[in-house]
Order: structure tokens, then sequence, then C-alpha cells
């Protein structure tokens, strides 16, 4: 009978003990999350602080990160401001924006994030070195300013974001109306390093484009004149496609090069002058067409409906634009300016800039009828 109570009284005291144990568990693992969320879950030391997701949105937001990369020059600041505000509205993804910017424009680029609406966007600000581009491009004598660095920093986004394995990569005259979540899950098929949207089969290019000639066909972006670019013996009438928006799998982007063949074609054409003389868009459109000639992915065209910034986009219908995952506003009118089309519907985007240096060009009222 002694020894049966013995072994009561030590089962009794197995299980407080293990009720004690569950309890401080509970509690330590309270505070091990309590910790997560309070620090700095990405480990990186950028030039700015990433801040923590609000405490709401914690448990809702998802954990993996989603590295977006956009390019932040001081004359086109408020574009890559709207760009990234539109996007961190319409997820509850853990997105952290890249953004790439020159010395110059650091220090206005924190203000804008710091003392806005936007203070809970999770950013790195990184430095972009012009000098890499030495011997690459070629300034224009007859165009001050012709050299814009920033354009080519979609060329090193391993370097950008090294610890990624899946990027986006887009322009600063954009706003995404749905959740970038989607994008970011675009399908690459093996061995591509990059999706892109093909001017062709684009929803926009069937809505806008009339009679464009070779404006987006290879012939439109490289001199098949040239040797070297006949050698390539790529078919001139290959559907061409726009670099302003894409999905990159970096690993691949690593594994066959892609920076490095990049930088290979742009020195080429400084030495032979490779690129059409009558170049239909981007200075950085032609190395990325040979380069990706037929070793592309697809975006879904919703994800780029572009030539809002060209005459193009007058065409387009209120419903269309309602429809589009993303506007782009590629082409001479910015939304930014007076007469872009579809400008109001990118305001609703725009966070004004605290220190007064970016200010919109004010629409006529006429702007905003008959859309």
């Amino acid at each position: 009978s002694s020894a049966r109570l013995n072994v009561s009284i030590l089962v009794a005291a197995v299980v407080i003990f293990l009720l004690v144990l569950h309890h401080n568990f509970l509690g330590l693992s309270d505070l091990l999350k309590r910790e997560l969320t309070d620090s700095n879950p990405l480990g990186l030391q950028p030039i700015d602080f990433i801040p923590a997701a609000p405490q709401r949105l914690t448990d809702e937001r998802n954990d993996k990160e989603i590295s977006v990369v956009i390019a932040a020059s001081d004359e086109r600041l408020g574009g890559a401001i709207a760009a990234m505000n539109s996007i961190y509205r319409n997820t509850r993804s853990n997105v952290v924006f890249y953004i790439v910017t020159l010395n110059d424009t650091v220090d206005h680029l924190r203000l804008w994030l710091t003392n806005t609406a936007l203070k809970n966007l999770r950013y790195q600000i990184l430095n972009f070195d012009p000098r890499v581009l030495e011997g690459k491009v070629q300034a224009d004598p007859q165009k001050a300013d012709s050299i814009k660095p920033l354009t080519f920093a979609r060329f090193y986004l391993p370097s950008l974001v090294p610890h990624a394995e899946k990027a986006i990569y887009v322009d600063d005259d954009i706003i995404v109306q749905d959740d970038i979540l989607e994008l970011y899950n675009t399908p690459l098929k093996p061995g591509h390093a990059a999706a892109f949207s093909d001017d062709c089969d684009s929803t926009t290019n069937k809505v806008a484009v009339r009679g464009a000639g070779n404006q987006y066909n290879y012939i439109g972006f490289l001199d098949y004149k040239k040797e070297t670019i006949r050698k390539l013996a790529m078919k001139a009438n290959t559907c061409s496609f726009n670099p302003g928006v894409f999905v990159a799998n970096l690993t691949e982007w690593k594994l066959q090069n892609i920076t490095k063949q990049l930088e290979k074609w742009m020195t080429l054409n400084v030495a032979e002058e490779l690129y059409s003389r009558t170049l239909a868009g981007s200075i950085t459109t032609p190395p990325l067409l040979i380069v990706f000639y037929k070793q592309h992915s697809s975006i879904d065209p919703l994800w780029n409906v572009r030539h809002l910034g060209s005459n193009a986009g007058k065409r387009y219908s209120p419903q269309f634009v309602k429809a589009a995952k993303l506007l782009h506003w590629n082409g001479h009118f910015k939304p930014w300016g007076r007469t872009a089309s579809y400008a109001e519907v990118w305001e609703k985007w725009y966070v004004p800039d605290p220190t007064g240096k970016f200010s919109l060009i004010r629409r006529h009222p006429e702007a905003y009828e008959a859309k």
C-alpha cells in the first residue's frame, strides 16, 4: 500500500512538473514570438531602417519576403513613391522594396519615406555607382544628360538583392491595382532567368496600337545591317518585349551570368553601334532582347498595361484601365506631368513631398473630363 502511495506521489509530481514546464514553454514561445515581430527579421543592415510590420498585420501578412526592385531618380522621385504606395496598399504580403538611387537623392528619399503615410514601408536604399557603366554606354553629344545611369540598375539585380532567389523589377512610371504576390508567383519555365510581357500578344497592343510598323519587332531595336547582329541569326520580325516590368529567377540569372552577357553587348554597341538608329524604346531594351532571345517566360499582359504615356493610351476605355493589374505610363507623357492619359488614376496613389521639392504640374479640369 505504501508502494502504491509512493507511485501516486511520483505520478502527481511528474504531472505537476510537466504542467510547470508547459506553462514556462508557452511563456517562452510568446516571448520569442514578440522578439521576432519586434526585431527586423531580415537581418539586413541597409542605409535605412526597415520597420517591422505593424502588429495588426504580423499574423495576417505572409512571411515570405517579396523583393521588389525600383530605381528612384531625383527628378522623378514622385513616380517611385506612387508606385511603391500602390504596391504596398494592395497586398498582405511581406514586400521589401530595394530602392536604387544615386547618392544625392538619398536624403530627399529618406525624408519622403519617413515623414508621410509610407513610414511602415519596408525598404532598403541602395546607392548605384555609375562607374560600373564606364565603356558600356556612349553619351550623345547632342543631348546633355543623355545617359541616365539608373536605367541600367535592372541589369545588376543579383548584386542589388544578393540573398533573394526571385525578384520583381518595376519602372518608376507604374502603379499597381492588384496583389503583387500574383505577379511574383508567375511561373518561369526551367532554364529561364526572367519573364516579360511580349509586345505582340499584349492586350495593350491589341487595344491600342495600329500600324505601329517595326516598333514591336527586333528590327525596331537592333541594326540588322550590322554583321554582328546578322551573325546571331535572330529573326528580325521576332516580337520584342517591354523591360519595364519583369520577374527574375536570380538563381538562374547568376548561373547563366546574365549581367556579364548584358555588359558584353553594351560594350560591343559602343564599338559597333548595334542598336537601331531609330530606337523604338528604352536604351536598355536591345541588350535584353539579344540575351533573352527565345529564352524568357511571359507575364500576364494585364500586369503590364502600357503606352499610357503615349497617344495610344487615349484609346483605352475606363473599363479596360480599371481591369488592369498594373498601369505603365511608358512613353513621353508622365502622369506627374500635364498631359498623360488617366493621370487621375495615378494621382490617387501619389503621396505629396513633405519637402515641397517635387510638385505635380497642376492639370486643367478638362483633363478629367471625357474619361
